[in-house]
């Protein structure tokens, strides 16, 4: 397939006014061709005017009509075959293997939301009929249901070119909302951006749908990035990358005259508590495990654990003496980006920096120079505690392994935290159920998911997924941006009082045409 090099706003590929960049092929830093244009102010203006222009036809589309279009987007997806396989593993560095199961989560999750659609589900029908001899009152008919906020802004992430950039959890949450969509494309992989923002303009005309329900554009995140947020036609953004990005966004969306939700993800260091008996066992298993876990994906996974607890004594220092011995045989991978392998090395270096941190452990460099050597770094509970460098993340394959004496010291630990995505907890015998049982109340204030004998990286998308937490994780702990609840994001209640037959949306007439589940006099009805 071509690439043009330009923004698609609309369904028509657009050169933008306002420079241009390239993609780095980060294992060499060469320019990848074609040379992306970046659009003006005006020109994303276009975009929005033509999402929000979209937004009433769109938002109330029959569900097997709108559940089509999703399946087309992944069936799209898919036709791009190896194309974007190559494409992307030439922006980012990340293996084929790894970027052929990120493409399947994406059309995976396309088609998840598109039987969401069909069951209808989220639009949280609920119905209190008309009670004339309700007492102390007559009582009104009153119904609710859930609507689209509006046009949403979605920027790409730097380390999921595919499950959270174009068509990802976001675009295909905000799309199955009823919401349509302006990308704003990570400048780090423009032309899988590209090729995916293909695949959604020709399902968008396949369907028949008004050309603005998708915007892909290409620009500089502290300006058009900015003015996306800004714009007065975007109700609702989805954003996964850096604090300082998404706090950045949310600023700006806070001083609009409209504030705007902002459902960022942003920075988790993913703690992992070992239980005195988990050491009972094989601990080689458990430290290789642990490593893999770090290192994967260069450590570029936002569930990568950043932290380890282990107790202090004889059975700690087989754990940590089995991770210093793995490691140095293992090779760094490259970084997504330049950037990003940098800022790997300045967080390796404060930490090296820190009093009574020491370097336990360091495998050795990858075969370009954005492939450091990952590194695991020893401290006790207490420098853990008194330094905040220890609680700050490190995105990349670096991890700190924590020595506690005791189980006062795991909660008194847990308690410092910021906000996380995860929390995991190994365990192996009934003398850890009681310390579990402590940690476990002060980790649901802390995390969006917990995780027994098991590790954080791996994401099921599903329906009983949570990735959120409290901040820094997220900026709204009550929101997922991963699984079927991603949807409520972009949804607001109404409710209607009274209004004839006639006039009520389909979900909510007596009839029920669009066969939804409804919940009727506080009783479920089935659709």
């Amino acid at each position: 397939m071509t690439l043009n090099g330009h923004s698609l706003i609309a369904g028509e590929a657009i050169a933008g006014t306002s420079g241009t960049s390239f993609g780095i092929d980060p294992s060499t830093n060469a320019k990848l061709e074609p040379e992306y244009t970046l659009v003006s102010e005006d020109q994303l203006k276009v975009a929005t005017e033509a999402a929000a222009a979209a937004f009433e036809s769109f938002s109330t589309l029959e569900p097997e009509r709108h559940a089509r279009f999703l399946e087309s987007i992944a069936a799209n997806v898919e036709a791009l075959g190896e194309e974007l396989v190559e494409r992307a593993s030439a922006e980012t560095g990340l293996g084929a293997e790894r970027l052929r199961g990120e493409r399947a989560r994406t059309v995976n999750q396309l088609r998840l939301f598109a039987a969401v659609v069909r069951r209808g589900d989220f639009r949280g029908v609920r119905i209190d009929p008309a009670q004339p001899e309700h007492t102390p009152l007559p009582r009104a008919d009153i119904r609710l249901r859930q609507v689209p906020l509006g046009p949403v802004a979605v920027f790409g992430a730097s380390n999921f070119p595919l499950a959270f950039s174009v068509a990802g959890g976001d675009t295909a949450s905000a799309l199955a909302a009823g919401c349509p969509v302006v990308v704003k494309a990570h400048n780090a992989h423009p032309g899988t951006s590209e090729l995916v923002g293909q695949a959604v303009v020709r399902a968008v005309r396949e369907n028949d749908l008004h050309p603005g329900v998708f915007s892909l554009v290409y620009g500089a995140g502290t300006s058009i990035g900015q003015a996306l947020v800004a714009d007065p036609a975007i109700k609702a953004v989805g954003f996964t990358g850096s604090r300082a990005g998404g706090v950045a966004l949310m600023r700006t969306a806070a001083a609009r005259r409209e504030p705007i939700p902002v459902y960022a993800e942003m920075s988790s260091i993913n703690p992992v508590f070992v239980l005195p008996g988990a050491l009972g066992g094989d601990v080689e298993t458990l430290a290789r495990q642990y490593l893999a876990s770090v290192t994967g994906s260069s450590g570029q996974l936002c569930t990568s654990p950043g932290l380890l607890f282990v107790p202090a004594g004889d059975d700690g220092d087989r754990l940590a003496e089995a991770v210093a011995a793995a490691l140095p045989g293992q090779p760094g991978q490259t970084m997504l980006t330049p950037g990003i392998a940098s800022s790997w090395q300045e967080g390796f270096s404060a930490l090296e920096a820190v009093a009574d941190v020491e370097l336990l452990a360091r495998g050795q460099a990858g075969p370009t120079e954005n492939a450091p050597a990952p590194a695991v770094f020893g401290a006790d509970v207490e420098t853990f505690t008194a330094n905040p460098v220890l609680h700050e993340e490190v995105f990349g394959a670096a991890s700190v392994i924590v020595r506690y004496k005791g189980a006062e010291d795991l909660a008194a630990a847990a308690r410092t935290l910021e906000g996380q995505l995860t929390a995991s907890v190994w365990l192996a015998d009934d003398g850890d159920l009681a310390t579990a049982a402590a940690l476990l109340p002060v980790l649901e204030g802390k995390v969006g998911r917990i995780i027994v004998n098991g590790w954080p990286t791996g994401v099921e998308v599903g329906h009983a997924m949570v990735h959120g937490g409290p901040f820094p994780a997220t900026s709204d702990s009550r929101t997922t941006s991963v699984g079927t609840l991603a949807i409520n994001r972009f949804l607001r209640p109404v409710s209607y009082q009274n209004v004839p037959q006639e006039l009520l949306p389909a979900p909510l007439q007596d009839a029920n045409p669009w066969h939804v589940n409804r919940l009727v006099d506080g009783a479920a009805e089935n659709g």
